[in-house]
């Protein structure tokens, strides 16, 4: 069956865009330096990158009693919500709360255990290095095991005030932190 020129056109540059829409979701295997991060938070050996997110949102805190001290009061982390983007600025996922989940646009996701965190330095989220569960539905997240927290930008509690009267308060603050995920060799 003989298909018009200019649906053969289409038909490869829907292809096209598939493909490198693809291409953008994955990342590469690059080798990501794990000597300038703390060792507490470096993914194990034998394990190679497979995407590499940057991803941008907000950290929302609630102003709570604080549970072993009756009468004084702390911000607590409520939870997040993020864009994630590839290296180019395009959206490929996002990232959301409780419990931490990462979610790609291809409809796969995933969840972690925290490991081990690491200052980022003043007013920076930690470093922080999680262990993944099985994810969610076939695509890139499929096989990942480790998830990396790095190159962090704010995020922590607010400096308002959050005291006994203030309790309920939500506020939340910005951040960026570039997210990579890693699969076994």
């Amino acid at each position: 069956m003989k298909l018009h020129p200019t649906l053969n056109l289409i038909t490869l540059a829907s292809a096209a865009t598939l493909l490198g829409a693809c291409a953008s979701m994955m990342g590469g295997g690059a080798a990501h330096s794990q000597a300038s991060l703390p060792e507490s938070v470096q993914v194990p050996a034998g394990h190679r990158v497979a995407w590499e997110t940057a991803g941008s949102g907000e950290i929302t805190y609630e102003c709570r009693e604080k549970a072993a001290m009756p009468g004084q009061a702390e911000w607590v982390f409520v939870g997040p919500r993020a864009v994630l983007k590839d290296r180019s600025g395009q959206s490929v996922g996002r990232y959301y709360g409780p419990p931490a989940t990462w979610e790609a646009q291809d409809g796969s996701r995933l969840t972690g255990t925290q490991v081990a965190v690491a200052p980022a330095g003043a007013g920076n989220l930690p470093y922080q290095l999680v262990k993944a569960n099985p994810a969610i539905g076939p695509g890139a997240l499929m096989g990942v095991s480790y998830i990396q927290r790095v190159a962090l930008k704010g995020g922590v509690a607010p400096g308002s005030e959050c005291s006994i009267s203030t309790q309920g308060r939500r506020e939340q603050v910005t951040y960026q932190a570039d997210y990579i995920f890693w699969k076994p060799l």
